[in-house]
């Protein structure tokens, strides 16, 4: 696994990921869906594995789930699974948080 450094420092990334918003984040040809939810950073593919729409274009509900905007598939941030079991499960990505920045694994 490679650790990519996303944000030089936790504070900068507290400052530019608002909470419950999913944001893209491209790295390499990989497209990540990153959201912070109560202080503590998730990392998911981007891609719906239902119809293929972007989950950072979604919404993250009261329980912790990014939701696609097109049919309203909802997946968790904690281990990627499908909450309907419609669909397959998301890849997660481990994120961890260090004195020199936030990194993603990847793999």
């Amino acid at each position: 696994m490679q650790w990519i450094k996303i944000f030089s420092s936790m504070e900068e990334a507290q400052s530019r990921i608002q909470s419950d918003k999913p944001q893209l984040v491209l790295i390499g040809e990989k497209r990540i869906c990153l959201v912070k939810r109560q202080n503590q950073f998730f990392a998911v593919q981007d891609r719906c594995t239902h119809n293929g729409e972007s989950l950072s274009k979604g919404m993250v509900n009261y329980l912790g789930e990014v939701i696609c905007p097109w049919h309203n598939y909802r997946f968790s941030l904690q281990n990627g699974r499908e909450c309907s079991s419609r669909s397959a499960d998301l890849i997660t990505y481990p994120v961890k948080v260090e004195s020199n920045g936030l990194f993603i694994g990847i793999f």
